[in-house]
């Protein structure tokens, strides 16, 4: 709390509105954090919650003995929040461009995106942005990484996913603590999501659990999938955005690539039997394409890096810390 109280101090001078609300926003998160096995032991807490909550324990042991990761006091308590997500992110690009619109912050660098704890501000700061002529998207983010910074809990805004959901976002957060690169979220996303599919793999092996396994890596292939529709729309109308033509004709050639691309998607989704509404979940433009490929844009590199190891996870993690410390940094 002490670290908390100094950051704000120090930040409240440059944007004083945007920090007092995320130090009060990471303030309840942290007031509310209880140790997780006194959480699981109190005869209050639902059977099934405990159950999960063991599940998880289990997990960030495994983070620590298999997949080296930072053995520490992240994710050993629990905070209810009582509400569906933590943050609500806002996303924004211009009307022609690909470019996704940075914010830069004191500790994370700068990144793709604007964190809000209150939803009403997001959207407002969305609908100022959208004034201003963006492209903007707003999504709710159910667990984030301080980087190690403070002593991230589990949070019950995660509880609504599945049993490997669950686990693979706490790798996810986790290997933020591992290599992070300030002013590259692209980078630092799909690094994240790298380690989620090496350590959810290797969680489903050592537990025997074969059929989870087949399920994930049909989730896994559906996603990728999806992403080759998103690359092709994002090549469609980079060549559209470059082009000499008017900016009515831009417009009503974005919408029939966007057009496109919800058509392709929607299809897949139901000829694989999934819900549709988490990747068509309000409107198609830009900002919304930025945030679809963040957590996986840069994913092949990692895979690559992965198995030129011979899946050795130290091997590497030291690859990607090269890999990060030859990257220009942005003054």
């Amino acid at each position: 709390m002490v670290r908390l109280l100094m950051l704000l101090l120090l930040c409240v001078p440059l944007t004083g509105c945007y920090y007092m609300q995320a130090a009060a926003g990471q303030w309840e998160v942290m007031r509310k954090r209880e140790p997780l096995q006194e959480v699981i032991a109190n005869p209050e807490t639902p059977a099934e919650l405990s159950a999960r909550l063991v599940l998880l324990s289990e997990a960030r042991d495994f983070s620590v003995d298999v997949l080296g990761l930072p053995d520490n006091k992240s994710y050993r308590t629990y905070a209810e929040l009582q509400r569906d997500y933590v943050v609500w992110n806002v996303f924004a690009a211009p009307e022609f461009a690909l470019a996704p619109k940075q914010w830069c912050f004191p500790i994370a660098g700068c990144v793709s995106y604007r964190g809000y704890f209150s939803k009403e501000a997001a959207l407002r700061k969305s609908e100022r942005l959208a004034a201003a002529g963006f492209d903007v998207a707003v999504g709710g983010v159910a667990a984030y990484s301080t980087l190690g910074n403070f002593s991230d809990p589990i949070l019950s805004t995660m509880m609504h996913w599945d049993d490997i959901h669950l686990v693979a976002v706490l790798f996810h957060e986790l290997a933020h603590q591992v290599v992070y690169v300030r002013d590259d979220s692209a980078f630092n996303e799909s690094f994240a999501t790298a380690v989620e599919e090496i350590g959810v793999k290797l969680w489903l092996e050592s537990r025997g659990e074969n059929e989870k396994m087949a399920s994930y890596l049909a989730d896994r292939e559906l996603q990728q999938s999806l992403l080759e529709l998103v690359a092709i729309t994002r090549a469609g109308l980079d060549a559209v955005y470059k082009s000499d033509v008017d900016d009515d004709s831009k417009r009503i050639l974005k919408r029939e690539h966007l057009n496109t691309l919800a058509e392709g998607v929607a299809l897949r989704l139901r000829r694989s039997g999934r819900d549709e509404s988490g990747w068509l979940r309000g409107e198609l433009n830009n900002a919304k394409l930025i945030s679809m490929v963040l957590y996986e844009g840069q994913l092949p590199l990692f895979r690559e890096l992965y198995t030129a190891c011979n899946r050795e996870i130290q091997c590497f993690y030291a690859e990607v810390r090269k890999l990060a410390t030859s990257k220009p940094q942005r003054i």
